[in-house]
């Protein structure tokens, strides 16, 4: 059933006294010279079945300049994008900023303070500064104020066949420093071990912290100084028993430990953190800077790890750098999105002063690269384009070869 999301009932509208649209704002006034008085006409989206489901945006204008997004997976973003159209239809795209507050404040109601609706409004946010850029004629990272960096480091997130076999890690990691070049790397700790009782409690006996510190001593003894290597846990472990893990990881060369227990108590998110030498990682399971902050402030994190189209999109990931920064804490930008979303997370990378790295998720995926028409990375990094917007051009033909059952694709540009 096809829904006319612009003839949607919103009962905030009825009501609320800040909305920020051209109009309610008295934003009449012609901007020109040149290319910079346009209107958006249309937002699309188009899903493509890759390792995640990728849900790539895009905003149309009346000009024919078309910006390219990308949204983090997940069920309902493309519904979401659709709901949000009709706030963005007749607006001028080249106000960034005031866009994605008057979208967080039309959809506040349906949750733009956390989840899917602000992955959906990532992805258009991201899509604007491609479009801005092409408008401007200038790379997305120079509306977010310059460069620090030419290119930007990858970490690539390793699998095995057998993921909780020490030795194939440690071979797997040595292939991907020496055959792709990669010297930054992640590996899953949250691996059976053969030692569960119940994978309900989120306890870890003794014979489970002791094979992830096999895992852990196998890989990093295996690349010694040649790549640096994080572990991830997905939030699996008690405050306890992440505590014993991450003391038992001291006496290796351990980049970060990556999410050792449930995102929502922040108390348990801090303890856990000042337990232990081994520096901690966190950030892809909270959103907007606003939530962000609250990590940073009480230092319960050594490494902040927003995921850029999920969190906010470019600006609101450059504000939780800003954040950080004021207390020395580096970004790891998580990612596990298509070239379209991890390039728009290079470009912040290189925005920033405390990046560390943008992740790579997608080494096995054989595709991954032909979905644009650029190289995206190239020897472990990624160099940012200097052609207007994000730099990269989707291939039409692969994006409708690839697409998820069911979807339509996009209206040419």
């Amino acid at each position: 059933m096809v829904r006319n999301y612009a003839e949607l009932h919103d009962p905030n509208a009825e009501y609320t006294m800040r909305d920020l649209s051209s109009e309610s704002m008295g934003l009449d006034r012609e901007r020109g010279p040149g290319p910079r008085d346009l209107e958006i006409t249309d937002v699309q989206t188009t899903m493509v079945d890759g390792n995640f489901p990728w849900t790539l945006v895009r905003v149309y204008t009346d000009a024919g300049v078309v910006g390219t997004g990308e949204a983090y997976w997940g069920a309902g973003v493309p519904e979401l994008v659709q709901r949000m159209k009709p706030f963005l239809v007749g607006e001028n795209p080249l106000d960034i900023d005031r866009l994605y507050e008057h979208l967080v404040q039309k959809m506040s109601g349906e949750g733009s303070v956390e989840g899917v609706t602000v992955t959906a409004i990532s992805g258009i946010e991201i899509a604007l500064h491609d479009l801005a850029g092409k408008v401007l004629d200038v790379p997305a990272y120079q509306l977010l104020g310059g460069k620090y960096r030419d290119e930007v480091r990858v970490y690539c997130d390793c699998h095995t066949a057998d993921e909780a076999d020490p030795e194939a890690c440690a071979d797997e990691a040595e292939r991907v420093v020496e055959e792709l070049g990669y010297d930054a790397l992640k590996f899953d700790l949250d691996v059976p071990s053969g030692h569960e009782k119940d994978r309900a409690n989120r306890h870890l006996r003794p014979g489970e912290v002791r094979h992830k510190t096999d895992i852990v001593e196998a890989v990093t003894e295996r690349v010694k100084d040649r790549a640096d290597v994080a572990f991830d846990c997905h939030w699996t472990f008690s405050g306890g028993s992440a505590k014993r893990l991450a003391s038992a990881l001291e006496d290796y060369d351990v980049w970060w430990l990556e999410d050792p227990v449930p995102p929502e108590n922040l108390d348990v998110q801090e303890e856990v953190t000042k337990s232990t030498l081994t520096p901690i990682t966190v950030g892809e399971n909270r959103y907007r800077v606003t939530e962000l902050r609250r990590l940073i402030e009480n230092q319960a994190v050594d490494i902040v790890a927003p995921d850029m189209p999920k969190v906010g999109g470019m600006r609101e990931t450059r504000k939780i750098a800003d954040v950080a920064n004021q207390y020395y804490v580096p970004v790891a930008m998580h990612n596990v999105s298509s070239p379209v979303a991890t390039m728009a997370s290079a470009h912040v990378g290189t925005a920033i002063p405390n990046s560390l790295a943008v992740e790579y998720h997608s080494y096995q995926l054989g595709w991954w690269e032909d979905l644009v028409e650029e190289d995206v990375i190239e020897d472990g990094y990624i160099e940012i384009p200097e052609e207007p917007g994000l730099g990269v051009t989707l291939d039409m033909d692969v994006v409708e070869d690839k697409m998820v059952a069911g979807e339509e694709l996009f209206d040419e540009a």
